[in-house]
């Protein structure tokens, strides 16, 4: 076993256990929690769809505990401006204005995962800085720049108050990995827990009963990029993923049918050239997740709707029906495209 072999073994047991650990604060969830253990190691950022209350917070509050970095979190609202990232003023207990950092830098290097809850609520000046934050991992103020290279950036929308809300652009949406819908737990016991269980009550007291620092985050850009040369794609593998690539910008043309709408007038543009990237590096380390050196239609299967279906761009007369058509198109392109 060479060096990069017995670090990737390593790493995945580790990666295993921290999957575990955040098990024991956020249950009924085990595939959200695999998703974006994956987006963890892939080094993407990501879209969180779900209804309030769902434990979104919980969630990324737990990652953050195992990961051992730091956790910082802002409210999109209507008057947020783009500065209030990044520092704010107040009056001061001696009657003089003062001047505090943000939310965004004030963990500096040690900021691991950055929540923007709402973010549709949010300007889209305040979108843009978010975008460049994401792309370059750093920010300009007080006459310097502060760099996040350990920065995870995870974003909510509202989905169900339309009021004062800004969505967010096909480009902006581009920039994110994955989107990942999180749901209430399906089975009543889980249910039966989260309502009577007091355990489940106190996030803080919760958050203080997980292991800390279980993985070094700061060798994580170290390990993902190890993941992403160590597993391999077949020639067949890639040309299945090509097949794919096609098929979101065309599914007619693979015999993609859906009820009611004509597929071959659906699509103004199909997956990006990030976008498919994206798909191949969550699919490698799905593969390595499992314990293999090799990438699997399987694995791109199993990350194929959470990386491609928010970025796909619909002709105006269908894309405010996105929501109803996203999961019919993603199973029937699935379907048509022969796997290897």
């Amino acid at each position: 076993m060479d060096r990069n072999d017995a670090l990737l073994s390593d790493w995945r047991d580790r990666a295993l256990a921290l999957e575990a650990e955040v098990g024991k604060a956020v249950i009924g969830q085990a595939r959200v929690i695999r998703l974006i253990n994956m987006a963890v190691f892939a080094r993407g950022h990501v879209l969180l769809q779900g209804d309030v209350g769902v434990g979104k917070t919980t969630l990324l509050r737990a990652f953050a505990q195992v990961l051992g970095g730091d956790f910082a979190r802002t409210e999109g609202t209507i008057d947020l401006m783009p500065n209030d990232l990044i520092y704010y003023t107040y009056i001061s207990a001696e009657g003089r204005p003062a001047v505090e950092q943000g939310p965004l830098i004030r963990h500096g290097e040690d900021l691991a995962i950055f929540f923007f809850n709402e973010i549709n609520r949010a300007r889209p000046q305040v979108h843009s800085l978010l975008l460049r934050v994401m792309a370059e991992r750093s920010v300009s103020a007080f006459n310097r720049e502060f760099r996040f290279p350990h920065l995870i950036v995870f974003a909510d929308r509202n989905r169900v108050e339309r009021e004062e809300t800004f969505e967010i652009s096909s480009a902006a949406r581009d920039r994110f990995m994955m989107e990942i819908t999180i749901d209430s737990p399906a089975s009543d016991e889980d249910r039966r827990e989260l309502m009577f269980n007091p355990r489940y009550h106190d996030t803080d007291r919760l958050m203080e009963e997980l292991a800390p620092a279980m993985v070094n985050y700061q060798a994580l850009n170290e390990v993902a990029e190890v993941i992403q040369r160590s597993v391999q794609a077949s020639a067949a593998l890639q040309n299945y993923a090509l097949g794919l690539w096609r098929a979101t910008a065309m599914p007619a043309d693979y015999g993609v049918k859906l009820p009611g709408l004509d597929a071959a007038q659906l699509m103004l543009a199909g997956a990006s050239p990030r976008g498919m990237s994206y798909l191949l590096r969550a699919a490698r380390v799905a593969a390595w997740l499992d314990g293999r050196s090799f990438v699997t239609p399987e694995d791109v299967q199993a990350v194929f709707v959470e990386t491609i279906a928010h970025r796909l761009c619909y002709q105006p007369v269908y894309e405010m029906r996105r929501h109803e058509i996203s999961g019919p198109l993603m199973s029937g392109i699935l379907s048509a495209v022969a796997a290897p």
